[in-house]
């Protein structure tokens, strides 16, 4: 049985995305684009032919569901163009990054062929971030008997190294449909891209993208990803509150810290749920699988009671004040938790749970491309059980 917090989850359960993300305007991501430009302008001006076709669109439009509707259809293609890019020997996450960007841009910057309410300028926006994420673009195949959804991150921290990659998203792009066969049975992986964005996350974003995979069993497993450390680690308890002391992709400080750690949102309220919970991937043979990187069944976490501990179980975590997961205090705890959190209140079947991968800095092909290598090795692994 359901239980009886659960209730607003279930505003979000269409088949398709129910509750629209709104972002505000906020374009400390989009003023980044000027040093961008000047630091890798090959990175930058790699997708230049999609904002310029979304000046045109708005410069002709005079009807708001047909500029809506050809606003989705080109940042599709975007996400298409940059995952076909990828897959052909271009292995690099950064340029849909700073192309979704300039469409953002060049949408709040162009003058449209009819007066554009703030609220439609919203849903245009909206519109570009989810297309361009892949959010439209998951459609698994009828012959594909094992299903896999795995989400990626934006690059993140880019005032401190402009061309950052992140190895996530970078897998994202290059598993986007692949497919292999395991135990006799076709097995494919579809992905999704998510912004380094706290707004995102407490406007209940997560919610409303996998709840449908959750609740109706879907897919066999979702597995989230990110930058991590110095090998690839499986983040076995991940925990309730924020406490990471850095910012967001729009430099937003949440003011958590170790010491006053805070709940995550979920439509303006705290978020309800346990303090830990423990992932469902298959750890003992995840682990088994060799590659440049150790892979490691991660089980430290920090509590306000007890600090850093190595955890044994969930059981004694439940009546602890969390603090950090073992995917720590950001988002990359935070997506899990929300997702493990989705699958308890639906009893679903969905296995679950988050890969760090090692970290890279600015963007080194060679050592990208080994790590997502092994991260699909691990996923093979994973699907194999």
């Amino acid at each position: 049985m359901l239980k009886p917090w659960c209730t607003l989850l279930f505003m979000l359960t269409m088949p398709s995305i129910a509750a629209p993300m709104l972002p505000e305007v906020n374009q400390v991501e989009e003023a980044r684009l000027p040093l961008a430009q000047q630091s890798m302008p090959e990175v930058v001006q790699r997708y230049q032919a999609f904002p310029e076709q979304l000046q045109q669109l708005l410069t002709l439009a005079n009807n708001e569901l047909t500029l809506t509707q050809d606003t989705a259809a080109l940042a599709k293609r975007l996400w298409q163009q940059a995952v076909q890019d990828v897959q052909s020997g271009h292995p690099d996450d950064r340029a849909l990054y700073w192309a979704r960007l300039a469409m953002r841009d060049t949408l709040l910057r162009t003058q449209a062929g009819f007066a554009l309410a703030p609220w439609q300028q919203k849903i245009l926006l909206t519109s570009i971030e989810q297309a361009s994420r892949g959010v439209s673009d998951v459609s698994f195949a009828p012959q594909s008997q094992v299903r896999l959804l795995v989400t990626g991150f934006d690059p993140f921290f880019l005032d401190k190294h402009i061309d950052q990659s992140n190895p996530s998203g970078l897998a994202a792009l290059m598993l986007d449909g692949h497919t292999f066969t395991i135990n006799g049975q076709q097995a494919e992986i579809q992905t999704l891209m998510i912004p380094v964005r706290f707004e995102d996350f407490d406007r209940a974003m997560i919610e409303a993208l996998l709840t449908p995979y959750f609740r109706d069993n879907s897919v066999d497993m979702v597995i989230t990803v990110s930058m991590g450390r110095d090998n690839f680690d499986l983040e076995r308890f991940v925990g309730r509150q924020r406490s990471a002391a850095a910012p967001d992709n729009r430099n937003i400080l949440t003011g958590a810290s170790h010491a006053h750690p805070q709940p995550p949102l979920f439509e303006n309220a705290a978020i309800k749920g346990q303090s830990f919970y423990e992932f469902s991937l298959p750890a003992t043979a995840m682990t088994q699988v060799s590659g440049p990187w150790a892979v490691q069944d991660n089980r430290q976490v920090r509590t306000l009671e007890q600090g850093q501990i190595h955890a044994d179980a969930l059981s004694p975590l439940l009546n602890q004040t969390s603090v950090e997961g073992s995917g720590g205090g950001y988002l990359s705890n935070e997506i899990t938790y929300r997702a493990l959190r989705i699958k308890d209140l639906l009893n679903s079947q969905v296995r679950s749970g988050h890969i760090h991968t090692p970290r890279v800095q600015g963007y080194d092909r060679e050592r990208e491309t080994a790590i997502v290598t092994q991260l699909t090795a691990l996923i093979h692994a994973a699907a194999a059980q």
